[in-house]
């Protein structure tokens, strides 16, 4: 392969010797490590569920080669380009989320995916990028012209999103967008005092939830007491990491993935610690806070306030994934169905991601100026 060289004055050229290429190896080699643990994973849950052996396998080929187009693609526009993708992305996904109300696909009592053909897409997980940049957006147009009703778009925003996340309901989906939205609040320069307001209304609302929500209580009754209820997944999860042990029982050799409904998604960490053991398990931990510290890094780097706040905004939503992820494998964290980026079997899930560190790369580009015209 011949690579660009500085002079060359072409889009993939400029984009080469302009994008962060170590952040770009970092998310490609989370994607390969994806790929080889849902090839280990994925077989014993389908022939579990009397699908041919390498029916997700499969699909996750399919769904891999756009992810990586989307996340090249969107990483090739400047920063004004990518506002208008989250912008259109985030109506697109707000309708969606209004149709799982109407239409959606009802998996274990949640409504939250529309079933179009042989494929089921989860709209909720385009709502978490889009609605990131849209409020960025609103946020810095604000501090530009007091004016401007910045504030007051990013939270009727919010508002509808999360009212329709909770309707699903995907209470945990609603905690992540909330707390990336406060993420940005936050970076913006919010004052103290609507910080503090804010974390108590985040408290109520989480208590609110415990009190009304039959299946968020269970949650968190099982997490501060596995006792109390149902908690096979988690205890599978950490007998996996038993086995494991320091290097692991070695590629293949795992046995939990038999008896783990969600050894293929969710939980697949669990496959990752038990084959692979405690090192590779670290290594993955490393990756991720490899990708997140660098992108900060790039962030702090710009003085464009919108761009500041987007990047940000999702880079937090990346972290918090996979810190809530794995925290549910390793029991920190009550459980809650939320993938593993990049490595967990999922096709909303792997084209979300790619989109969102698609616009991670993409304004964090090195540009003359700093400006949004680029």
């Amino acid at each position: 392969m011949i690579l660009p060289t500085r002079t060359d004055p072409s889009v993939i050229g400029r984009w080469w010797w302009t994008v962060d290429r170590w952040m770009l190896l970092a998310l490609l080699t989370l994607s390969v490590i994806g790929i080889l643990m849902v090839v280990a994973a994925s077989p014993a849950v389908a022939e579990r569920l009397g699908l041919e052996s390498f029916h997700f396998v499969r699909r996750q080929f399919i769904y891999f080669m756009p992810a990586l187009a989307v996340m090249i693609g969107v990483s090739l526009l400047t920063p004004l380009a990518i506002r208008r993708v989250a912008v259109v992305g985030l109506v697109v996904a707000l309708l969606g989320l209004l149709a799982t109300l109407v239409i959606g696909h009802e998996v274990n009592g949640a409504s939250r995916w529309i079933k179009l053909g042989a494929f089921v897409v989860q709209p909720s997980e385009f709502v978490k990028p889009t609605l990131a940049v849209a409020t960025a957006w609103m946020l810095a147009e604000q501090q530009k012209n007091e004016e401007f009703p910045g504030y007051i778009v990013a939270a009727i925003l919010l508002a509808l999103a999360l009212t329709m996340l909770i309707l699903q309901p995907d209470f945990g989906m609603a905690v992540v967008v909330g707390a990336v939205c406060f993420a940005q609040l936050f970076m913006g320069g919010m004052p103290t005092t609507w910080v503090a307001v804010l974390v108590v209304v985040g408290l109520g609302g989480v208590s609110l939830a415990y009190v009304l929500l039959p299946h968020v209580a269970s949650r968190i009754d099982r997490f501060l007491d596995p006792a109390s209820g149902d908690s096979y997944q988690v205890d599978k999860a950490m007998e996996a990491f038993s086995n494991g042990g320091v290097l692991g029982r070695g590629p293949g050799e795992g046995v939990v993935k038999f008896v783990l409904p969600d050894a293929h998604s969710d939980f697949i960490f669990a496959v990752v610690g038990e084959e692979f053991g405690l090192f590779a398990g670290l290594a993955i931990v490393a990756l991720f806070a490899f990708i997140v510290l660098r992108g900060f890094y790039r962030m702090f780097q710009e003085r464009n306030m919108f761009v500041l706040m987007a990047t940000g905004g999702l880079l937090v939503q990346f972290g918090a994934q996979a810190i809530v992820n794995m925290g549910v494998n390793v029991r920190l964290l009550p459980a809650k169905g939320m993938t593993l980026p990049f490595i967990s079997y999922g096709g909303s899930s792997l084209l979300a991601l790619a989109l969102t560190m698609g616009m991670v790369l993409g304004l964090t580009r090195r540009r003359s100026g700093r400006g949004l015209s680029l």
